[in-house]
């Protein structure tokens, strides 16, 4: 049985393909939901999660993309579509999601960059999700836990 760390990796996995085709096909959310459970493994994914990662992404798109603006060193637009839904994602999470640490959101956001961006794209997520980090997650990170980063 998975974990609900490993969970949510895949859920975010999932999330990331599901946003790339609404991005691109310019779809329904509900469509693209529906369409995924239907015909896409989600037996290693936590669907609730997945679900909330794709919904909610979706309806804060305007808010999530003018938060990462400043940390970005180009219009959001010229990035790939990949590495730009995975920041997507990462903020979402940065912004929604206390429970779940920075280090394991910018973590999971390196390793899907690593999988599915461009060669050194992971670094990019990297900078441009530390620097989000510090402004939505100052507190946490000035916590004596993460003094040693």
């Amino acid at each position: 049985m998975l974990q609900q760390g490993q969970k949510r990796r895949h859920s975010r996995r999932r999330a990331l393909q599901a946003l790339y085709q609404w991005e691109l096909a310019e779809g329904d959310v509900q469509d693209i939901d529906a369409q995924f459970l239907a015909t896409q493994d989600m037996s290693k994914a936590d669907v609730g999660y997945f679900q909330a990662l794709l919904h909610d992404v979706a309806a804060t798109l305007s808010e999530i993309d003018a938060e990462l603006q400043p940390c970005l060193d180009r219009d959001l637009a010229r990035l790939d579509p990949i590495e730009r839904n995975i920041l997507r994602i990462a903020a979402h999470e940065l912004r929604a999601r206390p429970d779940i640490p920075y280090r394991v959101i910018i973590n999971e956001a390196v390793e899907l960059t690593k999988s599915f961006g461009a060669e050194q794209g992971h670094k990019y997520v990297n900078g441009v999700l530390d620097a989000l980090a510090q402004q939505l997650r100052a507190h946490e990170m000035a916590s004596p836990i993460n003094a040693g980063r």
